[in-house]
């Protein structure tokens, strides 16, 4: 990973166009390919960020950053403050908690819940960036990649999205398409899900454990 501290200036130009005026900020370059630019005052969240994958190229005191749909991110570097290079190794990944865990494992054992004819490939189906919790066929046969959480937030979208990019460049299961499913999901998480193609599902933990015949909620 990639950390610098630099004044800067950034465009981006897309479907929409943004700019953040000159300040001191964090730069982040994931090795995945991600770009991130970081205030002192948002706790985790990037003021502004390219997903991979994507392109970064450096010239004299400009980073333009381009994704796969000619979106760019233009950083123009006034004064670098700090710029080091550190290799994170490994990540062994989020450890669930006991209710995620196991809306995991039931979902898995009763896919039907998600449509008739609905199978389960694997769980935790591994990938380069994280495992999927659960890979699945749908009954057209279709490969799907659902993505577990026990409230729904933008974040959760986020990290389905990056699997959805990388398993779609398998071509033994491409097209892949995407499932967000959570106990509750926030209403940004599910216009962004929906923006991007992704189906929401609710779900409730005590019909899935066998206690109320409503098993979830599918939107």
């Amino acid at each position: 990973m990639r950390l610098v501290i630099a004044r800067c200036s950034v465009d981006y130009a897309g479907r929409l166009s943004a700019h953040l005026p000159s300040a001191t900020r964090l730069i982040l370059v994931k090795a995945d390919g991600s770009v991130s630019i970081h205030a002192d005052d948002r706790a985790y969240k990037p003021l502004n960020w390219m997903s991979p994958p994507c392109v970064l190229k450096e010239a004299d005191g400009v980073w333009t950053v381009e994704n796969k749909a000619g979106e760019k991110l233009i950083i123009t570097l006034e004064e670098v403050l700090h710029d080091s290079s550190h290799e994170l190794g490994v990540d062994p990944g989020l450890i669930k908690d006991g209710v995620e865990a196991h809306l995991q494992v039931l979902l898995a054992d009763r896919m039907e819940v998600l449509g008739a004819g609905w199978s389960l490939i694997r769980r935790e189906y591994p990938t380069a960036i994280g495992p999927v919790d659960i890979l699945c066929r749908d009954s057209d046969g279709a490969t799907v990649a659902v993505e577990i959480k026990r409230r729904g937030e933008i974040d959760g979208v986020e990290q389905l999205t990056r699997y959805l990019e990388l398993l779609n460049r398998d071509p033994l299961l491409a097209p892949v398409k995407g499932i967000f499913a959570a106990q509750e999901i926030k209403p940004q998480a599910r216009v962004l899900a929906t923006d991007r193609g992704i189906g929401c599902v609710v779900l409730d933990y005590d019909a899935l454990r066998g206690i109320d015949d409503d098993k979830l909620k599918l939107f």
